[in-house]
């Protein structure tokens, strides 16, 4: 079900506000939330927003969980984790998610693991309004006997033994995009993971971009969600960082390579919390994005 602002006419256009309200106005405890990106477009400035608002018990979904969601475990924001794959790219593991699965710090963490093909399929059909996907990819695995949301299907034109993965519907779906207009179009572009999917199948949504613009440009391969899509758009200039957004920023290797290091270690964790999520330093970058609007 696609979020709605309440116009005279049935039309909706998304509204164009802070991260800290666009989160405030989505993300309530004990929701399922998706954070997608691959690669670039992380939406890490809206993680941390979740963080500073004390969200509780939500169920984390993502195609490829990496450090934002590492953070957001860490914080006790999560309950649940729907996955395909988790770890610190091109570095190592993720010790809060690793602390969490070994000795339920800050507290226990349930996991529900699937494919990537598996989790790209759930979203797909999820956006498209179907129950479930179809797909051969988890034939010949133990994860149809140990994962929700699996089951074995047969194709009734030819017999053969499919599997069937359930569509995910989250309750809310957060993005980072390149830029959006004043109407609430959304455009984004370079590699794309599932944002399209993810956003359609939510019941709510937030998108962060790089910048806001009078008008969208034709670029090459871009995505563009419509207003009508799409429930808030934050500017947030930086918002993928450490990530990275094509056309506007670089990847920081070196965080990802010193993240290793703060995250081992629970209060070097508690401290980086205070000092870049709940500090000072967080609330300046919280108003310079405020401005930008």
């Amino acid at each position: 079900m696609l979020p709605w602002n309440g116009k005279e006419d049935g039309s909706h256009v998304a509204e164009i506000v802070t991260l800290a309200e666009a989160i405030a106005a989505t993300v309530r405890d004990g929701d399922s939330v998706a954070m997608e990106g691959f690669t670039h477009l992380i939406p890490h400035a809206a993680g941390h927003e979740v963080i500073r608002q004390r969200r509780r018990d939500l169920t984390l979904i993502r195609m490829t969980p990496d450090i934002i969601y590492d953070q957001l475990i860490g914080a006790g924001c999560a309950r649940k984790l729907i996955f395909s794959w988790a770890g610190n790219p091109g570095v190592g593991s993720l010790h809060r998610f690793r602390d969490a699965v070994e000795h339920a710090w800050p507290h226990p963490i349930e996991l529900e693991e699937h494919s990537h093909a598996g989790m790209a399929n759930r979203f797909q059909a999820g956006a498209s309004g179907l129950p479930f996907a179809i797909l051969r990819g988890y034939r010949g695995t133990s994860l149809p006997a140990h994962t929700a949301g699996v089951a074995d299907i047969t194709c009734p034109f030819t017999g053969e033994t499919l599997t069937a993965v359930s569509a995910l519907r989250p309750d809310v779906a957060v993005i980072h995009a390149q830029r959006a207009d004043r109407r609430g179009n959304v455009q984004f572009w370079g590699i794309s993971g599932v944002q399209k999917e993810a956003v359609l199948a939510s019941a709510r949504s937030v998108v962060t971009v790089e910048e806001i613009v009078d008008s969208l440009d034709p670029h090459p391969g871009a995505v563009v969600l419509p207003s009508w899509t799409v429930g808030y758009v934050a500017a947030v200039p930086g918002g993928a960082h450490p990530s990275y957004a094509l056309g506007y920023s670089a990847r920081d290797n070196d965080f990802y390579f010193s993240w290793d290091a703060i995250s081992r270690d629970r209060q070097a964790f508690a401290a980086w919390l205070d000092e870049h999520v709940y500090g000072q330093h967080a609330a300046s970058a919280a108003d310079r994005a405020a401005g930008a609007c």
